[in-house]
């Protein structure tokens, strides 16, 4: 039997959370969310003037006694929300130790869960597609739409069978999930955004479409800390080509201040746009970023 994605004991903790949407939902199916739809519920929204052939079980007697006027009572709907996670399988995401996909997929099944906790419909878009793997192709088929905590085991199932492997491609991944959703909601994107194609594009997508987007940043510790020194011949895991270094401690010091930048230019990215964006070791302490940081950051609560 797999290892469990997550603990027993972090997954009771995660059921106390809920997925804290800044955008009211507007699915057309029955949820837990509060929506700008009226219809039956024990939230009152608001009144409107009475005409002929509404219900007269939502009229407001209390106003008629005051006013002499007829009003009918509006409620809010309940509607789910659409809980979209864009998951990195590229073959960059195999490398580190931990590997970065690992870590990814941990963070997908937390969101997932506290989603489906929460009666809101997930939804897994993984990429880039698998290459002559059907077993994996089913897997990814099922994450497509998800509803219900009676779903999450199956839910964690598919997700164990994921692989990565193959080149990114990241913003037209991103571009085409936007297009497909039929509302948009919230959209987690897992990555270590190292496209060469750049991220900026996929993200502009996501919220042209509506969505409320969390970005998620996962890179290796020998990514953030590189520890090999010397003579090096480095080999790109995604297109093979191949570059020869010798990386001496001057060259770690100006390596480390060129990935804080990339880092530190994605987040002015995102922050600018109204983007929530975290940096993430895969070495982190699951349970620090689940429960501390997106707790922090009111991504849930």
């Amino acid at each position: 039997m797999p290892e469990a994605l997550l603990s027993p004991q972090l997954l009771r903790r995660l059921e106390q959370f809920e997925l804290l949407a800044t955008r009211r939902a507007r699915s057309s199916l029955k949820g837990e969310r509060r929506s700008r739809a009226r219809g039956l519920s024990v939230e009152f929204a608001d009144h409107r003037n009475y005409v002929a052939g509404d219900d007269l079980r939502y009229l407001d007697w209390n106003l008629f006694g005051r006013l002499d006027r007829l009003f009918l009572k509006l409620y809010e709907e309940e509607r789910e929300l659409p809980v979209r996670v864009f998951l990195d399988a590229s073959e960059s995401m195999t490398f580190g130790e931990p590997a970065k996909f690992g870590f990814a997929v941990q963070v997908a099944a937390a969101i997932g869960y506290v989603a489906l906790c929460g009666f809101d419909r997930v939804s897994v878009t993984v990429f880039p597609n698998p290459q002559d793997q059907p077993s994996e192709s089913a897997a990814r088929a099922a994450l497509r739409s998800v509803r219900g905590r009676q779903s999450a085991m199956t839910f964690f199932k598919h997700l164990s069978e994921l692989r990565a492997g193959g080149p990114a491609d990241f913003n037209e991944s991103l571009r085409r999930g936007a297009v497909e959703a039929r509302q948009a909601g919230m959209a987690v994107v897992l990555s270590d955004f190292l496209d060469p194609a750049g991220y900026e594009p996929g993200l502009r997508s996501l919220l042209g479409r509506g969505f409320q987007v969390t970005a998620i940043q996962v890179l290796a510790p020998e990514e953030l800390e590189p520890r090999t020194f010397g003579d090096l011949r480095l080999v790109d895991s995604e297109t093979g080509g191949t570059q020869e270094v010798t990386f001496g401690r001057f060259r770690l010091a100006a390596y480390q201040r060129t990935v804080r930048n990339y880092c530190q230019r994605l987040r002015e990215f995102c922050t600018a746009r109204g983007i929530t964006h975290f940096l993430a070791g895969s070495g982190t302490p699951i349970e620090d970023l689940l429960l501390r940081q997106l707790r922090q950051a009111e991504v849930w609560g």
